[in-house]
């Protein structure tokens, strides 16, 4: 029954909260909050959402952990060390000092910047991926001090029960849920004072980060003789499980332990298999753990100190905000990347709810401020998807008109102007000017244009989407403007514009998709390129030889392939209507149906006649030729 609640709210909540594009992670906090009068009318115990939540975070750290390789720690190393220790100690620092002041023991107040100084690795990072950000500045940025962050979590676990000795006594202490009573049964710690506690605490994260690092792989081997795939899924398992044990009977949260696991396998030749076998849970536990904070939230005690709570949120979410625009400012973050940070980050995170239940547990805050604590890190995790609306709607327009980081004066005007020097802007690039024309090329990530003038290479910061900026460029007498730049809303923009008033410049768009592509077309460009189209031939094009046709065979059939799609897609591209899913337009979907069997068919009788017929190699040519001439989606 419980499941099925669950499940209904995520279903019936998310699709509509994507709808008025309000993202996935508010959707799921909405639906627990939906869903909490019913629990509580079937006498649901809290704990059992707190064991949910948790293990929604445990699978979360697991992955997490998968992904810290020492190379890319390495190359972060100065974000990672200066822009996350900074924040995470001066924000401990300051909500100390608040703490402090509010009349509350050094001791309590400490513990409790610790809790405050993380942010919820698990909103951000899904809410980062869902709007596309994480391969900008700033989203680059926010990884780091996030993976800071989840590392810091080690240290504060071996510190807090230090904190004991000024701390409470037993009979103040009142555990808030069972994840604060996992040594209540068998323990390594049981009857040790603080000190002795802390060594055995970094004895048994030694012993898993030395003896994991040595075992793993032979492990891991051993189970790929058997040839079942599921069993790395079940050994996985049963590697973050004990893992936790462990941690479990040192007092730490078994959400350490599973983050442990996943560093652990990170250098595992076996760990892209096991990515790829856990992937799929992720999402799901992710959304189980995100309407568990919705439904954990006591609006009792919060309707009781409803200005205090509030109050206090605010206060955190504005102390956060200025910390993290200082810190990322004194590392050269500007413009929208410095508040994509500030704002992103400005919450408290699902690791203050295993923090408190660990401090209330050993005895270093009070049970009935850690449930206040509580309210005030739920409802900031709550308060997230509305300041990454904030970061849209008001932020990101802002600076596209006024960005803090002026663009590059443009001294040369070319033929040629290439917007966005990534992946396909640099490839095109490179081809150009290696036959001898010169290019102005504009990108607007600081990060891509220091690596690049390192290189020699003449590029130009700013925005290609500025009309001014294009006039800068000297988009009047430029003959091509190629679109490479990031994000589908941003390229049809641009085509729509360039069309609408500069129709004598030709446009060389990139298109992300099929439906990129019809809606490109709207706008009255004719030069498009799917960006993965002619890789995607190829690797056809490569598995017919593999599987024994002839090179010239598998080319005609590449070529005809080739050719009756983008025949197809002109066809197509007339009903295609950009304000109508795909699915709910009868011609467009009658038509792709009546085209699929006749091309479906052309296909087959093209490969039969390569199957009989002698085709050279310069026939083909010539044939992919004629199709390019004719066509004008590639």
């Amino acid at each position: 029954m419980l499941i099925f609640i669950f499940l209904f709210a995520g279903v019936l909540a998310v699709p509509i909260a994507s709808y008025f594009k309000l993202g996935s992670v508010l959707g799921y906090l909405i639906a627990g909050i939906a869903i909490s009068p019913i629990l509580s009318l079937l006498s649901v115990d809290v704990e059992s959402l707190q064991h949910i939540a948790e293990f929604g975070v445990v699978m979360m750290l697991f992955l997490v952990g998968l992904e810290l390789e020492p190379r890319l720690l390495w190359q972060m190393r100065m974000r990672l060390l200066g822009l996350g220790g900074f924040q995470v100690l001066l924000t401990t620092l300051l909500v100390m000092g608040v703490a402090i002041l509010s009349g509350q023991p050094w001791s309590v107040a400490l513990a409790i910047g610790l809790v405050f100084s993380i942010s919820s690795t698990a909103i951000v990072l899904q809410t980062l991926n869902e709007k596309g950000l994480m391969k900008s500045d700033g989203g680059k940025a926010s990884f780091s001090v996030l993976l800071f962050q989840d590392i810091a979590v080690i240290p504060m676990l071996a510190l807090l029960p230090l904190l004991a000795l000024t701390g409470l006594t037993d009979q103040d202490a009142t555990p808030i849920s069972d994840a604060a009573a996992h040594d209540a049964g068998i323990s390594l710690v049981a009857g040790l004072n603080a000190w002795q506690t802390a060594l055995v605490t970094i004895a048994a994260i030694a012993t898993v980060i030395f003896g994991g690092s040595r075992l793993t792989a032979p492990l891991f081997r051993y189970i790929a003789s058997a040839r079942l795939r599921e069993l790395f899924t079940a050994t996985a398992l049963l590697l973050v499980i004990s893992i936790a044990l462990l941690m479990s009977l040192v007092g730490l949260s078994p959400a350490l332990g599973t983050f442990l696991a996943g560093v652990v396998l990170a250098n595992s030749e076996y760990r892209h298999e096991l990515e790829s076998d856990i992937a799929p849970f992720k999402g799901l536990l992710l959304g189980l753990f995100f309407m568990t904070v919705g439904a954990g939230i006591q609006f009792a005690l919060l309707f009781d100190n409803l200005a205090l709570i509030v109050g206090l949120t605010v206060t955190l979410i504005l102390l956060k905000v200025a910390v993290l625009l200082a810190v990322a400012r004194f590392f050269e973050l500007r413009g929208a990347n410095l508040w994509l940070i500030a704002l992103g980050l400005a919450q408290a995170g699902e690791f203050g709810f295993v923090l408190l239940s660990f401090t209330v547990g050993i005895n270093v805050i009070p049970a009935d401020i850690a449930e206040q604590l509580l309210l005030i890190v739920a409802l900031s995790m709550l308060l997230t998807p509305l300041l990454f609306i904030v970061y849209e709607r008001v932020v990101v327009p802002r600076f596209q008109l006024n960005n803090d980081h002026k663009a590059d004066a443009i001294d040369q005007k070319c033929k040629v102007i290439i917007a966005g020097h990534g992946r396909v802007g640099g490839i095109a690039n490179r081809m150009l000017r290696g036959a001898g024309f010169e290019t102005t090329v504009i990108d607007f990530s600081s990060a891509t244009l220091e690596m690049l003038r390192a290189f020699n290479v003449k590029v130009y910061f700013g925005d290609a989407t500025r009309p001014d900026l294009l006039q800068a460029a000297g988009i009047d007498e430029a003959s091509i403007l190629v679109i490479a730049i990031d994000g589908k809303e941003r390229i049809t923009e641009l085509a729509k514009y360039m069309n609408k008033t500069h129709p004598h410049v030709r446009v060389i768009a990139r298109a992300v998709d099929r439906h990129h592509v019809y809606d490109l077309w709207a706008t009255g460009c004719r030069d498009i390129i799917r960006e993965t189209f002619d890789s995607s031939l190829r690797i056809g094009r490569s598995a017919l030889i593999a599987l024994g046709h002839s090179i010239e065979n598998a080319q005609q059939i590449s070529t005809v392939f080739e050719n009756v799609d983008r025949r197809y897609m002109r066809e197509v591209a007339d009903l295609y209507k950009a304000d109508v899913l795909p699915h709910e337009n009868a011609p467009y979907v009658a038509k792709v149906l009546e085209l699929n069997e006749e091309w479906a068919r052309q296909i087959e009788a093209k490969t039969l006649e390569g199957e009989d017929d002698d085709v050279s190699a310069d026939d083909i040519e010539k044939l992919g030729e004629a199709v390019l001439n004719k066509t004008t989606f590639r």
